[in-house]
């Protein structure tokens, strides 16, 4: 087991997002490491990151907000999926109209990265003021008509001060593929028996809370809250979140936000015995050796004008690198 601490400075990101401002010594990252798992504490938040098992993103029930003790209620966060492209084939796609609905798309590299990786190769970043988690995998199973090693990158970090995390992904195509996007959950699926462990969801394209009592009935994705990226159309914002019960009461919220939202082709929010957050992004012609990706914030906010705060500040951010000790939101 190897034990870390990084100090020091909060995010105060402008253009390019440089870190530049300082804190107190006493505020810190801390991460433990062992062959399964990374943990990562702030004085704001702790977070598991999986290398083995159920994988990518941040494990399930793991997400822990300091100042209210809110827990995520779901699978995970920012769970990676398959490169997918449109049209029906016959590679094992499900065609079940509730679980799918009738959106016909097939399987262009896989497996199921959460699923079926199994083991993901982890790389821990430090630097003054943060701590970054490094995950990648090389895809290994081609659709008909495609070939195999396109490399997903995913990068998680972690501040002090904040009850949030920057992440991106980046993806590079083995293949020239048609309309080629890749699938995630964003923030997360919400596991709940009647509603009894959330109190709303909100969607910034819908721009209203809806109650969890839209959510008692199993309904496929393209019945309701379904988004289809439009041109002329795209929303200012694109955060999805639910807020979560304490003690039978209204909580915190947790939310997802894909800071350019113009990279978003589809989006669901159905119900299929749990509240499914399924986010389909890029969804556009792709050379081979081509790399894309997006930006996200995922955290706990007290209300809704608090998250369009935080998603105004990293507006129109794709990446994150990190470099020499430090990291940009660009």
């Amino acid at each position: 087991m190897r034990h870390w601490r990084v100090g020091g400075l909060i995010a105060a990101l402008f253009a390019v997002f440089f870190v530049s401002t300082p804190l107190p010594a006493a505020e810190t990252v801390r991460i433990t490491e062992t062959s399964d798992a990374i943990q990562i504490d702030t004085d704001a938040l702790s977070a598991t990151v999986r290398k083995s098992g159920y994988v990518s993103g941040i494990a399930a029930a793991s997400f822990l907000d300091k100042k209210t003790g809110a827990r995520d209620i779901g699978f995970g966060l920012h769970i990676q999926d398959w490169l997918m492209a449109p049209g029906w084939r016959d590679d094992g796609y499900e065609r079940d109209a509730k679980v799918h609905g009738n959106l016909p798309k097939h399987i262009v590299e896989g497996p199921q990265l959460c699923t079926q990786a199994k083991q993901l190769p982890a790389e821990i970043l430090r630097g003054e003021g943060f701590a970054a988690v490094r995950l990648r995998y090389t895809y290994t199973q081609p659709g008909k008509g495609f070939k195999a090693g396109s490399t997903w990158e995913q990068t998680l970090v972690f501040q002090p001060g904040v009850r949030y995390v920057l992440s991106a992904e980046r993806i590079t195509s083995a293949n020239d593929a048609a309309d080629l996007f890749y699938r995630l959950d964003m923030p997360g699926h919400i596991k709940h028996k009647a509603g009894d462990t959330f109190e709303q969801v909100y969607l910034s394209y819908i721009n209203k809370p809806i109650p969890a009592s839209e959510f008692l009935k199993d309904f496929a994705p393209d019945e309701k809250f379904l988004y289809q990226r439009k041109e002329g159309a795209v929303p200012e914002r694109m955060i999805r979140a639910y807020q979560v019960k304490q003690a039978g009461k209204p909580g915190p919220w947790l939310a997802g936000m894909t800071l350019k939202a113009s990279e978003v082709a589809e989006a669901w929010c159905h119900e299929r015995g749990y509240v499914c957050f399924i986010q389909e992004l890029h969804r556009r012609n792709v050379k081979a050796g081509e790399s894309f990706g997006a930006a996200y914030v995922i955290g706990w906010f007290d209300d809704i004008p608090s998250m369009q705060d935080t998603y105004d500040r990293y507006k129109g951010a794709t990446q994150i690198v990190v470099k020499d000790g430090k990291f940009e939101v660009k």
